[in-house]
């Protein structure tokens, strides 16, 4: 059986989707528009699940930190191939973020950069950059911008590494929850599809997933909050890094639990818990009101 691999139609969605279906081995691609989807990054989200809701496709391909942690429930995350690079990358004249000019003009559409952003550099000037990779590459050359601040796993993934200048330490720069994974999402009831997407999948990428998504729901944020979470498995223990902030970086918390990689989700309670009693709701309502 072929699967179809439902995605997005950007040069990235298909350049990941064809990673997955030559994991698979036999599968083609059905491109799907998110024109006319509510929301910012939910509307990546919702015309993949749409086609897997109405027959067209039988596995979803996402960049997982697009995701929202309420699924519909006739859908399930069913399997996550082995993790990309994790980080943010800086492109732009620099060596380190210590070493960009005072008073850059920095590109980003997202609220958890602008936030670490401030937090360790306020006197840069942080814009808002939309678009995808190529029109925010391109803004840059047209010098519109000193440096923007992108994805590394994206910039791999279209073969434009060599254009990072820098990565940012993830003591700097918490990544997104799933950032540098792709989640593989299928109908509940096919199982044919689940057992597919499970056969290509690692287990430390899924516990790393498991445990950043279990942080994002039991704050109830979303892809538009100020908040990283970053899992890290090695030598069989699960750390866990967590950045949440105000948009302008002048309030923040931090914190890093260890676990069980066999228990993600129980680390990632853990951490939402730790957060919650520093003051992270409080926090989070101040972020939001301030977008």
């Amino acid at each position: 059986m072929t699967l179809r691999l439902a995605t997005r139609g950007s040069a990235l969605a298909v350049a990941q989707a064809n990673a997955i279906a030559a994991l698979l081995g036999d599968a083609t691609l059905v491109e799907v528009s998110s024109d006319g989807e509510p929301g910012d990054k939910g509307r990546f989200v919702h015309g993949v699940e749409r086609a897997l809701l109405d027959g067209e496709a039988e596995i979803g391909v996402h960049s997982a930190k697009d995701v929202p942690s309420q699924l519909p429930p006739e859908l399930v995350i069913a399997g996550a191939p082995g993790r990309a690079d994790p980080s943010d990358a800086w492109v732009g004249e620099a060596g380190s973020l210590d070493a960009v000019p005072d008073r850059a003009q920095v590109g980003t559409a997202s609220l958890r950069r602008r936030s670490q952003l401030l937090a360790a550099r306020p006197d840069l000037r942080v814009a808002e950059l939309h678009g995808n990779v190529d029109t925010r590459l391109r803004r840059l050359e047209e010098g519109r911008f000193d440096g923007v601040v992108l994805a590394a796993a994206g910039l791999q993934r279209l073969g434009r590494e060599d254009e990072i200048a820098f990565r940012l330490p993830a003591s700097r720069m918490t990544p997104a929850a799933g950032q540098g994974i792709l989640l593989l999402q299928t109908r509940r009831d096919d199982q044919p599809a689940r057992d597919a997407a499970a056969r290509i999948s690692d287990n430390e990428a899924l516990a790393e997933l498991t445990a950043e998504r279990t942080v994002v729901g039991a704050l109830d944020a979303d892809c538009a909050t100020p908040i990283g979470v970053h899992a890290q498995v090695k030598d069989d223990l699960l750390t866990l890094d967590a950045y949440v902030g105000l948009p302008d970086g002048s309030e923040w918390l931090r914190d890093r639990v260890e676990g069980d990689p066999a228990e993600p989700s129980a680390s990632g309670e853990e951490m939402a818990e730790r957060l919650l009693a520093a003051g992270a709701a409080e926090l989070l309502e101040r972020a939001g009101a301030a977008a």
